[in-house]
């Protein structure tokens, strides 16, 4: 029988039973991949209850991290330093006036990093060994990925280090004090125990050059979006103790106590970490304090969550975000993330949690992801976000090390720092907002929830039309591409195993 002559009920049938069976597909898709997470969360709900952390999970009411080793200090004066245009250059200038010592703590250094692109560059090694000759310069590392598939694998970091050391007078050292397959992820520099560096900038040319502008020019090579921040005052001691815990592990060399400085503005701040439990003596426990910090304040959220990160994929956040979007505390609440086109690793994990927040959001448009490209006329190119930055109605904001996976909030070791103080939380989200958005930060004052609708959406999604017609962008901010509520919900759950273990 031809369809012509088929009843136009049967006709129908025939063209329903595929929609039924994806969107049959997709129920049992988002099913089984929360099914996993949900697992990994009940796991590592387990893991923490046995050294006291299981808290960590319940937090409620916006607040300072209750179980961190660090308190809350008063006093402080921070920076928040947007690109590496800003952070590179202060890094140099504060390392050139260094009177007693120098202390680095990173992920990866490549000794050719110039932190400057003046007409005589800055170069990190270079820098650091004039500093060596008259003061105390310690360096310590990750000792790279046991396994060659992953950068920076331990041959790199060998060859770093001899580069570093050989007739400079720096002391560098690398620490595998992680579990395998782990690393050590925080970004931190101490000079003189008086300034302080944290935040998401690694000083390597690993992955990318570090060093772009907020203007964001295509260069022909993929850009670079990340945020950090430089603190004087009484918090730098806990910074500089962080240090001194982590100096131990490898050399067991115990450095003197730091002395906490005077206050120097007027910024209250906590210093909070990922330590995983049974790494470092002083902290046999553990310290869980970045995920705790995070949960209070996403479960506290009432009108805004906006997140600049690497990844998302954590179950944890996941599951707390995907609620507020079920049952929002309000109506103009939002959730608004800009994350990269292509992490360098994790991407299909990354559009799996996309999912199930475009799931749960169930066409509200109360969610929305985005990411940023480079862009000089009709030349394009992607911008990495490597940023670790969430701000939550403009009441809590925390920026570090800290990517939003299962390695960064329970097994890599991170520093973020977490502040109360509503005055830098909403200035620093409408410094982003404006160079994100391409206006002056003076459009976008006035209610959150209207720039979002008005202003993010409908150039975000112009844009996404334009990339996908292949036509020149006319602003750099893009929606998401490639996701929808089924992109990659149950391979994504099941890829996080890979990369978190």
């Amino acid at each position: 029988m031809s369809d012509e002559n088929k009843s136009p009920l049967h006709r129908r049938g025939m063209k329903l039973a595929p929609k039924r069976a994806t969107a049959m597909g997709g129920k049992v898709t988002h099913a089984v991949g929360g099914a996993v997470e949900h697992a990994v969360s009940r796991h590592h709900r387990r893991r923490l209850r046995k050294v006291g952390w299981e808290f960590a999970f319940d937090g409620d009411g916006l607040g300072y991290a209750t179980g961190a080793t660090f308190p809350p200090r008063a006093g402080n004066k921070v920076d928040v330093l947007v690109d590496g245009s800003a952070y590179l250059p202060a890094v140099a200038e504060e390392l050139r006036n260094a009177t007693s010592h120098v202390h680095l703590l990173g992920w990866c250094f490549s000794p050719d990093l110039h932190l400057t692109r003046d007409d005589e560059p800055v170069v990190l090694r270079n820098l650091l060994s004039d500093i060596a000759r008259r003061i105390d310069v310690r360096l310590l590392v990750w000792k790279g990925s046991p396994l060659p598939v992953f950068r920076p694998s331990k041959r790199d970091v060998d060859s770093f280090m001899e580069v570093f050391t050989s007739n400079t007078g720096i002391e560098a050292e690398t620490d595998s004090c992680v579990r395998f397959k782990y690393s050590h992820h925080e970004k931190v520099i101490v000079v003189d125990d008086r300034v302080a560096f944290i935040g998401g900038i690694d000083l390597t040319f690993d992955g990318g050059d570090p060093f772009d502008t907020p203007a964001h020019p295509s260069h022909g090579h993929i850009g670079w979006h990340d945020v950090a921040v430089r603190i004087e005052g009484p918090a730098v001691a806990d910074v500089a103790e962080h240090f001194r815990m982590r100096w131990r592990g490898p050399g067991e060399e115990r450095l003197p106590t730091p002395v906490v400085q005077e206050a120097a503005g007027d910024v209250e701040l906590q210093i909070v970490r990922t330590v995983p439990e049974r790494v470092f003596g002083p902290e046999e426990n553990g310290d869980f304090s970045v995920l705790e910090s995070y949960v209070r304040a996403l479960r506290s959220a009432e009108h805004l969550v906006y997140i600049e990160n690497q990844f998302l994929w954590s179950p944890e956040i996941v599951s707390l975000l995907c609620d507020k979007l079920r049952e929002p505390p309000n109506p103009d609440f939002r959730i608004v993330a800009l994350l990269p086109a292509r992490p360098n690793d994790g991407a299909d994990v990354s559009r799996g949690a996309i999912a199930a927040l475009i799931e749960a959001d169930d066409g509200n448009e109360r969610f929305l992801a985005c990411t940023v490209y480079a862009r000089t006329g009709p030349l394009r190119d992607l911008v990495y976000v490597h940023a670790k930055v969430c701000i939550v109605d403009d009441r809590w904001l925390t920026l570090g090390s800290a990517n939003l996976n299962e390695r960064s909030l329970f097994n890599d070791s991170e520093v973020n720092i977490v502040t109360l103080d509503e005055e830098l939380a909403r200035t620093t989200r409408l410094r982003l907002w404006a160079e994100h958005l391409e206006v002056d930060e003076s459009k976008l004052e006035g209610d959150p929830t209207a720039i979002v609708d008005e202003l993010w959406r409908p150039k975000a999604k112009e844009q996404l039309d334009n990339l996908e017609s292949d036509r020149p962008l006319t602003h750099r901010l893009v929606m998401l591409p490639g996701v929808s509520r089924r992109a990659r919900r149950l391979s994504g759950a099941l890829k996080s195993r890979v990369y978190d273990g």
